[in-house]
């Protein structure tokens, strides 16, 4: 592939790892932007808005502007308001200001991001029952954990696979390893995926899902990266490097 158009890089585990910048990120970045190359900032966290991401990046020292952060709850929400859904929320609390919010009764859709300690018997239970009366079920990725200092931790993937099955139906997945996210970030920078690169460290939802939605991928041997995720990422087609300063450099 020619050299990439434009880049989608996930952030966790790509640019920082709880808070702290992986070593040659910021440079990696400001490589980047020194080529012209566009960029779009990608992540699946839902404990957080997008305003907070946006802030962290720039705490952390990358140059970054409103346009160019897409998170996956934002990407749901854009989702519902394009098909004037209302729906019912399984979320953080954190995140519920990226919404409209919507009564119980009213909703003919349920929302699931990460909801931490929201994901109870009695919520997964109301999820159910909507579900039960025909309610659609977006979410905003199937990611089974996520890490942090004290070890890994349970994702939402697990409690959707869990709401599909007692329901009988199948999430539309809006965030990463969905397609929807990564083409609504190659439409924002006006490219086709074919001219995009993803940079991850997850195989699965950011390297599985950008080669399904039709962009190059690199993972990146930081993060949530296994030694056993190598052979995965290069049967997807995908180069795998130290970190994202050495994709940067073999790119641009």
């Amino acid at each position: 592939m020619p050299q990439p158009k434009g880049l989608c890089i996930d952030i966790s585990g790509v640019l920082h790892e709880e808070g702290e910048t992986v070593a040659g990120a910021r440079d990696a970045i400001a490589r980047v932007r020194e080529a012209g190359v566009p960029c779009r900032f990608l992540t699946n966290t839902s404990r957080k808005p997008s305003r907070a991401v946006l802030d962290q990046l720039r705490e952390l020292g990358f140059e970054a502007n409103e346009e160019e952060v897409l998170t996956a709850p934002a990407a749901v929400a854009r989702h519902l308001e394009a098909r004037n859904l209302k729906a019912w929320l399984l979320v953080h609390p954190d995140i519920e200001e990226e919404f409209e919010p919507t009564p119980f009764s009213g909703a003919d859709a349920v929302v699931v991001c990460d909801a931490g300690e929201r994901f109870d018997y009695r919520r997964l239970d109301q999820a159910f029952g909507l579900l039960m009366e025909g309610a659609s079920l977006l979410a905003v990725g199937m990611n089974r954990y996520f890490k942090q200092s004290d070890g890994l931790h349970l994702d939402a993937g697990p409690f959707i696979r869990a709401l599909e099955y007692a329901a009988g139906v199948e999430a539309t997945i809006i965030g990463k390893p969905g397609e929807a996210m990564f083409h609504q970030a190659c439409d924002s920078m006006g490219l086709a995926p074919g001219d995009c690169l993803m940079i991850g460290d997850d195989v699965d939802a950011d390297i599985g899902g950008a080669r399904k939605a039709g962009l190059e991928a690199a993972l990146v041997k930081t993060g949530k990266y296994r030694d056993s995720d190598r052979d995965r990422a290069e049967e997807l087609g995908a180069g795998v490097f130290d970190d994202i300063a050495a994709v940067v450099t073999h790119r641009y």
